[in-house]
Formats: structure tokens, sequence, C-alpha cells
């Protein structure tokens, strides 16, 4: 399962939408393959300041004109949830969480939101990314699991992250780190018209 932001930020949006459908993997619509699909103006993303502002509007425009229409085609046509029953338990997938797609769950957030989403959401287990950092935690009886991201991890590990589930272990959840070509996917993002923080990010992993 992919959690979505296909695109954005990075120098081979084509390459990654072509895999993706390749392989046939069941994936949700993130905010960025809803900006770059439907040619929006604005991504949905939430930035601290107006360079970081900047530098994302940048990312949408360049990967909105470098996507082909066939691949922003496969993004519109992505879904906003996937429910499945796992080991007879409801999980529900999304971007960022059940009730936006560019709703940002961070770990810190107040225990009351992740009671409403409980309380909401009809599922035993809600699993989420968005945020690019990589967590879990049970609030009323519901597990919350944020995946992280394979490509743009935030959390100051460079390396890519994803999420193992399996819901009969005493420990559901594992977090596996993959270490991958960070200097060739940097210097494919500085071989572009892309901002250099962007291939700076990948290298630290998101740490300022």
């Amino acid at each position: 399962m992919c959690l979505g932001d296909l695109v954005g930020y990075g120098a081979s949006p084509n390459e990654v939408v072509a895999a993706i459908a390749a392989a046939d993997v069941p994936t949700i619509m993130g905010n960025y393959d809803d900006g770059v699909g439907f040619d929006r103006d604005d991504c949905g993303c939430a930035y601290r300041d107006d360079g970081e502002r900047a530098r994302g509007q940048h990312s949408l425009l360049w990967t909105r004109a470098q996507t082909m229409a066939t691949n922003k085609e496969f993004l519109r046509g992505l879904r906003k949830e996937l429910r499945r029953d796992i080991d007879g338990r409801r999980v529900l997938f999304v971007h960022g969480s059940p009730r936006r797609m560019n709703e940002y769950l961070f770990e810190d957030r107040p225990v009351s939101s992740f009671r409403r989403l409980a309380a909401t959401s009809e599922a035993d287990v809600i699993v989420f990314g968005h945020t690019h950092r990589p967590y879990m935690k049970v609030v009323d009886g519901v597990l919350f699991v944020n995946a992280g991201s394979v490509g743009k991890p935030k959390d100051g590990d460079w390396r890519a992250c994803y999420a193992i589930l399996d819901l009969e272990a005493a420990s559901p959840v594992e977090f596996v780190r993959l270490s991958y070509d960070v200097v060739s996917a940097a210097a494919a993002i500085r071989a572009t018209e892309l901002p250099e923080e962007f291939a700076a990010d990948i290298e630290r992993g998101g740490a300022a």
C-alpha cells in the first residue's frame, strides 16, 4: 500500500508514477498528487515561512510542467481512502487524516484530536502519512500509524522509511529503514531547476 504524494520536490515524477502504475500498487491520493493531477495552483501544504512557501510553489509549478498527461490522469484516478479488513480488524488508509488529505497528524497533536478520529472513523487501525515522520500510538483502542516517508523523510534520518503491519503480533508495527543511493537522487535534483534546498533535505533527512 502506498499512501500517496508520488510527485513533488523530486526530479523524476514521471518515472515514479510509471513504476507505481506498472507494479499495480494500491495507492492513496496525496495532496501533491491532487495538485499536480488537477493542475491546481496550490498543493494544500502548510508552510512555515515565505521562503518555504515560494520553494513549494516552485516545486508545484515545475512538477506540473514535467508530468505527462497520462501520468496526471493516473494521479486524478487515485482514491482518497482505502478500507481493508485485516485479521478481523477494520483498517483505514488515508494520506493526511480521515478528515482531509492535507491534515497534519503530528505525534504531539492534542490527544483530543485523536479521540475524535477514533470515535468517528469506523476503523480499528488508521494508517496515514503526510507529516513524513513515522510513529504509532493507541488512543481509545484505535491504533494510529504514521508510515513515514520513502522519498522525503523529515525526522533527521535520510534513509527511506516504510511500515510493516502484523496485527496479530505483540508489536503490531515495524518501521523499516532502507538505505538507497541518496547521492544520485540529490544530484538529479540539482540537475533540474528545482531549489537546492530539496537536494539538501533528502541528504539530511529534513533536519535543519
